[in-house]
């Protein structure tokens, strides 16, 4: 099982993550959608596309944009389209068993 956490809260957790360029991408349905608030920050990657972001908070506490994801991504990276990563000091621990796909 792959975890994200962060200020003590677990962000998101799955045994069903997407490696790309050394980041795990959570599936949509595998994010705890309490702690994300909509960012208006967007950044583009030139063979992903444009990615959006979200702000982290927990107990007060605001990490922003420490959360990304593709929501019309490129053909080449169609298989993330939703999936969420992270970065900003959020940890993703990874358990020795869970299954990764590094398909991208």
């Amino acid at each position: 099982m792959v975890k994200a956490i962060w200020n003590g809260a677990v962000l998101a957790e799955s045994d069903q993550t997407i490696v790309v360029e050394g980041n795990h991408y959570f599936p949509p349905d595998a994010i705890n959608r309490e702690f994300f608030r909509a960012s208006s920050h967007h950044t583009v990657c030139h063979w992903k596309g444009q990615a959006s972001y979200y702000d982290i908070e927990v107990d007060g506490q605001v990490n922003k944009n420490a959360a990304w994801y593709y929501p019309a991504p490129s053909d080449l990276a169609r298989q993330i389209a939703g999936y969420v990563a992270f970065w900003r000091g959020v940890k993703v621990e990874t358990g020795a068993s869970a299954p990764e796909t590094a398909a991208l």
